[in-house]
């Protein structure tokens, strides 16, 4: 095989890479099993670059050569090595692949699982570009032999216990390609075991694109399952292919087999997850479609060919449009990728469209999960505005909770005199339930849309009306109320009077102070004006450090509630009361501090002690 050269280097890990080594082989994962995904893996992209490769350059050790995996194991010793044919490593890629942290940030992410003493789920050691180091769950001491492909290429051995350092040495290798061998430790010595690396491969890597063979033996099932017609694959087929490219344990939700035969042509499967990851609206490079030319790999993560609000689908797109010899950055700007785009898009409206109206139970679980996602699309796909305002789901005051409806629903369900949509935004559902503002709403039995995921303030708005009917926040000092039924009138000079007493003590910390025919039993309200951002929204700006100004908002107060009342009767015995501007500086800054809003707190104690002194007196 390969005989060693004097040539030697020591390298120094990263202090990061120090640790995440660290966290990976000590403290983190409960599956050692995945070590064999990730390298079978590895080897799969490293046989997919170099069949590409074999398009566009012929100088290339053994171009004909069967692309494969061989991987050996002896039980008796505790060996185990995984090898490929593939397109190999320079020494550069080996120190830049394999001593580095891959990705920015994967450190720190690790650490607060770590921290908030969570698993970390099996399925995100491969997302953030670390799969190749959980091979030191199962051994103390990793070698690499590789040689590039290209014909003038060197042959490098790499090894490293995963301490603190690693060293290449330049070696003679005549053939191309990775091979990775270890000893396994005691604890993992089942891996050395013929039943147990079948068991492994069946599970996560039976559709992998090249043949596997362990003792001369191929032990998975290498098919370009969407090329073969619906009615041909069976459901346990589609499962295991869905597990397999998208490294998920579960069944997915549903899937869309595709074959468009046309100006444009492609086979396509397309899956949509039974779960969102945990951060759903941050994940850039999450691996969504895999784009195949004539069943070539072309690109693992080809972002043209599905909107960016869709990006949590997963799936294989496999045309005969594109030219074998295409370079990956061509997609970018193909009119094929935008036709092929513009279908798939289409059918998975189609599919969302019937859950929505044949199967509401399926629905509520795609939307729960991918909802938040979903309805950015209708602030960048224009074309499709109007369907995806259809597939909105919200909860409302008039349903329970975790119920949801569409906008169609809700105006089918409006009162002959309402004119306005209402929807309130906030953080959860309870403490939208107790917003003073809503009270008005409840007791008239008025539905109000009940919005709680951040996403919406930014995209709900912009919507403006539906069936023609406009659509309003129920925080703005403008919508359309109907006088409510069996509500004592208070006296017009009493209110005008306490009315004034509340505009000379808030003075410019208000927009307004008027009399509310929104609240029932809270005493005031702030409300916005006409063009102001509702509450949310001004928290939402601010968390993002959006400099929106001071937005001051309209006092509404409610004549009937007992303790204006009695304001009102203080104000007549002695209009110089000091207790009637505490009461009034705490009634805002009590609304503040529900909004959120409220920066001086220990104001707003010393000043409740004050007014509870003066009322237990």
């Amino acid at each position: 095989m390969d005989k060693k050269t004097e040539s030697v280097h020591k390298y120094e890990y990263k202090a990061e890479m120090k640790q995440l080594l660290n966290l990976i082989a000590h403290s983190l994962y409960t599956h050692p099993e995945v070590f064999l995904r990730e390298l079978v893996s590895n080897s799969s992209d490293a046989l997919n670059k170099l069949r590409f490769k074999k398009l566009i350059d012929k100088d290339i050790v053994d171009p004909d050569a069967e692309l494969r995996i061989k991987i050996e194991i002896d039980s008796k010793n505790q060996m185990f090595s995984i090898e490929d044919n593939g397109i190999g490593m320079t020494e550069e890629e080996l120190v830049n692949n394999i001593g580095t942290v891959a990705r920015s940030g994967t450190l720190e992410f690790i650490k607060n699982i770590k921290e908030e003493k969570k698993e970390l789920d099996e399925n995100l050691i491969g997302r953030f570009g670390v799969g190749f180091y959980s091979v030191f769950m199962v051994a103390d001491e990793v070698t690499i032999e590789t040689r590039h492909a290209a014909s003038n290429a060197k042959g490098y051995c790499w090894k490293s216990s995963g301490e603190g350092e690693f060293t290449i040495e330049e070696i003679e290798k005549n053939d191309k390609g990775t091979k990775i061998s270890f000893k396994l430790k005691d604890s993992a010595k089942e891996f050395s075991e013929e039943y147990k690396i079948k068991q492994i491969i069946s599970k996560y890597s039976n559709f992998a694109d090249f043949p596997i063979y362990l003792k001369k033996e191929q032990i998975n099932k290498v098919t370009a399952i969407w090329h073969k017609k619906s009615n041909e694959i069976k459901e346990e087929e589609l499962n295991d292919f869905y597990k397999f490219i998208s490294n998920d344990y579960e069944e997915p939700l549903g899937h869309l087999h595709i074959a468009m035969e046309g100006n444009v042509s492609f086979k396509s499967l397309i899956f949509i997850p039974k779960k969102a990851p945990m951060d759903l609206m941050r994940i850039q490079n999450e691996k969504s479609i895999h784009l195949y030319s004539n069943k070539i790999l072309i690109q693992e993560d080809c972002k043209e060919a599905i909107p960016e609000y869709l990006r949590f689908v997963k799936g294989v797109v496999d045309t005969t449009d594109l030219p074998l010899n295409v370079s990956r950055e061509v997609t970018q700007s193909s009119v094929v990728m935008g036709k092929i785009k513009s279908a798939i898009t289409t059918r998975i409206f189609s599919l969302l469209e019937d859950w929505a109206d044949k199967n509401t139970e399926k629905y509520n679980v795609f939307y729960k999960n991918f909802g938040p996602l979903f309805k950015t699309g209708l602030n960048s796909d224009f074309a499709n505005r109007d369907k995806i305002i259809e597939l909105l789901r919200f909860e409302t005051s008039l349903s329970p909770k975790g119920e949801y409806i569409s906008l169609k629903s809700y105006v089918s369900r409006m009162r002959e005199t309402q004119k306005e949509i209402y929807y309130l935004a906030g953080e959860n559902r309870e403490s939208l339930e107790k917003n003073p503002n809503l009270e008005y709403f409840k007791k008239n039995s008025i539905e109000v849309l009940l919005l709680s995921e951040p996403v919406d303030v930014f995209v709900f708005p912009s919507i403006g009306e539906y069936d023609k009917k406009m659509i309003k926040s129920i925080d703005k000092a403008d919508i359309e109320l109907e006088p409510q039924d069996k509500i004592e009138k208070p006296d017009d000079n009493l209110s005008k009077s306490l009315i004034s007493l509340f505009k000379e003590t808030l003075g410019t910390k208000v927009l307004d102070v008027v009399p509310s025919k929104r609240l029932v039993d809270s005493a005031v309200t702030l409300v916005v004006g006409k063009d102001g951002m509702d509450n949310q929204m001004e928290k939402m700006m601010r968390m993002m450090n959006q400099q929106t100004g001071e937005t001051k908002k309209i006092l509404e107060v409610n004549m009937n509630n007992p303790v204006i009342k009695n304001l009102a009767k203080i104000q007549i015995a002695d209009s110089n009361n000091s207790l009637l501007k505490k009461c009034i500086i705490q009634l805002y800054e009590g609304v503040l501090l529900m909004d959120g809003n409220l920066i001086q707190s220990a104001d707003f104690v010393k000043r409740m002690s004050e007014i509870m002194e003066d009322a237990t007196k």
